[in-house]
């Protein structure tokens, strides 16, 4: 199965992996764009309703109404889409558990990870999430437990939390084998009718070059911490910034460097549409935005 899972834990725009057999994907162009929770049931939406509501969620993102969309503003709103996300996930969890003293809420459902794991793992992420030392958690130390991605002090919990995930061997280290391990399911893609192979697919080639000639830094063989580092959290890159610069470049016919209202309806399926993804919560609630 191709996760991607660096681009999960960092800067999670989307649920879906931002690539897929070495393509990129458009279910992550929709999540990244709408949210998660609004990319629910697009289904449920004709095309000629789609691109309706998509036309007034347009007006909303245009924040100077000069009638274009510029790529600062994409950025800008997939922001705001990512952070309205991250408070809207707070709230619900906040409710829903009784935060009080040392009381360890466990997250963790990872199947690779015993229940006592999954105890130790949450509790590390807890006490580095708890910033005053006081035992409990406040709303905003809360946040951070729940989406260590997005703070700064939670940055080598991600790390460590990644290298357990794909390190089978328990030696510290990712392998080259591990890491195409988490990329590609063998057993799982011959099983997948829809995407027949003779062999491992050429994008499997491609991570194996990333692998030796990008991640592996130190040329060893193997990932350590500092190299997963930069793997999954690159200095002085802006994930949101990469996308609205990839649905600019995809929709941007006249290349006049913006999107008018017109070039994004015609490229409504990029920004909202696939068979494989349900959305549509974002466009039947677009007074919320």
């Amino acid at each position: 199965m191709y996760r991607y899972m660096y681009f999960i834990l960092f800067k999670k725009l989307s649920e879906s992996p931002h690539e897929e057999e070495g393509e990129h994907n458009n279910d992550y162009d929709h999540e990244a764009f709408l949210g998660r929770e609004e990319a629910k049931t697009f289904d449920q939406l004709t095309p000629e309703e789609s691109k309706e509501r998509l036309a007034i969620l347009v007006d909303k993102i245009d924040k100077n109404k000069d009638g274009e969309v510029t790529e600062e503003e994409l950025r800008e709103w997939i922001q705001y889409v990512q952070k309205r996300y991250i408070t809207t996930d707070t709230d619900r969890m906040w409710k829903d558990h009784d935060i009080q003293g040392d009381t360890l809420t466990i997250m963790t459902n990872s199947p690779n990870f015993s229940y006592k794991d999954m105890i130790n793992r949450d509790e590390r992420r807890w006490k580095a999430a708890d910033k005053n030392k006081d035992g409990k958690l406040d709303k905003t130390e809360f946040s951070d437990f729940l989406h260590p991605e997005e703070a700064e002090h939670m940055r080598d919990i991600v790390v460590q939390e990644t290298m357990e995930d794909i390190d089978k061997d328990k030696d510290g280290y990712i392998s080259l084998e591990e890491y195409i391990a988490d990329v590609y399911d063998e057993d799982e893609e011959d099983e997948d009718e829809d995407y027949p192979h003779e062999g491992k697919p050429d994008w499997v080639e491609s991570e194996k070059v990333q692998f030796k000639n990008h991640r592996d830094k130190d040329k060893d063989g193997k990932l350590n911490a500092e190299e997963v580092m930069e793997w999954i959290i690159p200095q002085d890159y802006d994930h949101s910034e990469s996308e609205a610069q990839h649905l600019v470049f995809t929709a941007d016919e006249n290349k006049d460097g913006k999107l008018s209202k017109e070039e994004i309806i015609e490229h409504y399926d990029t920004f909202v549409g696939s068979q494989a993804t349900d959305f549509g919560e974002a466009l039947t609630r677009h007074d919320e935005f």
